[in-house]
């Protein structure tokens, strides 16, 4: 996703708040923009409407938090950790929730525990930071416990009101829910204010979060779960298919498929996606027609495109062997 930067929207930098004023730090070890991506911000419309705080559509109906996700189930199995954002008492947590996602056939019954597994921490000021979504058994701190900034609290689950593995950060002061990218009246968008994040966060509008090799076009959920992708095929192998799953896509952007090989240009093909959604996937591919693909190396390459804006680029290779 490293395109994701180049674009002037996706590099965009808010500003951080003055010396002194309460601050957060990247509360999540992962790569910005590589292995985690942010999928949804605060609502700031308070109409049954929601918008990011940029206007766009990052969010949803009473979003009251940020939300730092990993790519796939695989990514929370083999471990992301949470840390605190700043330095704070720990008021309560829970550590028992299974990683189900809610609308999963057996989900548990989740009422008033939406949060899932959690840890919340008290600061100076009023301010409170909430963790939520933990993984079941991963939580480290105790109720009462001092933890300073960048301590780690528990890992990215799957736990509570959830579809996806993340970390949902909430903000408050007094109990008032605060947005930490522009923490202004949470009823507006579109007025840039100092953020609270130290460093300051770009703001991603959306992106190629994973990609893969099949032979067949794969199913969303083996791709959401990180299973989907293949590394070596043989010279046999009936078609190649090269795949994205995207994040933050609105109607009208534009998907650029392409696949080069030993002798030159396989295929390149543009998919125009029709629908803004959280999260979608879309594969292109070409069939043998019984012939053998030339043996060596493959380089496959996905370009998100918005209108003349290029927001994320993924380029991977698979291997064609005897």
């Amino acid at each position: 996703m490293k395109a994701l930067f180049a674009a002037l929207l996706a590099t965009l930098l808010w500003a951080p708040a003055q010396a002194g004023a309460f601050l957060l730090t990247f509360p999540v070890a992962c790569t910005l923009g590589d292995t985690c991506f942010i999928q949804q911000y605060t609502d700031r419309d308070p109409s049954p409407k929601s918008s990011d705080f940029t206007c766009g559509p990052l969010s949803y109906d009473g979003h009251k938090g940020t939300d730092f996700a990993v790519p796939t189930l695989a990514d929370m199995e083999n471990g992301v950790t949470v840390t605190a954002a700043a330095t704070g008492v720990v008021r309560a947590t829970r550590d028992s929730m299974a990683d189900i996602a809610a609308n999963a056939p057996n989900a548990p019954d989740i009422t008033d525990r939406d949060c899932g597994n959690a840890v919340v921490l008290t600061h100076e000021g009023g301010w409170e930071t909430q963790y939520c979504h933990l993984k079941r058994g991963s939580v480290l701190v105790r109720p009462g416990q001092t933890v300073a900034v960048g301590a780690p609290l528990g890992q990215i689950g799957l736990s509570g009101r959830t579809e996806f593995p993340h970390l949902h950060l909430s903000l408050r002061q007094n109990g008032q829910v605060i947005d930490p990218f522009s923490p202004g009246d949470t009823n507006t968008c579109g007025v840039s204010t100092p953020s609270l994040w130290s460093p300051a966060l770009p703001f991603q509008p959306g992106g190629v979060i994973d990609a893969g090799f099949a032979t067949d076009i794969p199913g969303f959920d083996l791709v959401k779960q990180g299973g989907a992708g293949l590394q070596t095929l043989p010279q046999s192998a009936p078609a190649l298919v090269l795949w994205a799953h995207v994040f933050g896509s609105q109607a009208g952007d534009r998907l650029t498929f392409t696949l080069n090989g030993p002798d030159g240009e396989v295929l390149r093909e543009t998919v125009t996606l029709d629908k803004t959604q959280a999260r979608t996937m879309r594969a292109i591919g070409k069939r043998s027609r019984g012939q053998n693909w030339p043996i060596g190396t493959y380089k496959g390459t996905i370009t998100m495109l918005r209108g003349s804006i290029e927001i994320s680029q993924k380029t991977l290779s698979l291997t064609i062997a005897p």
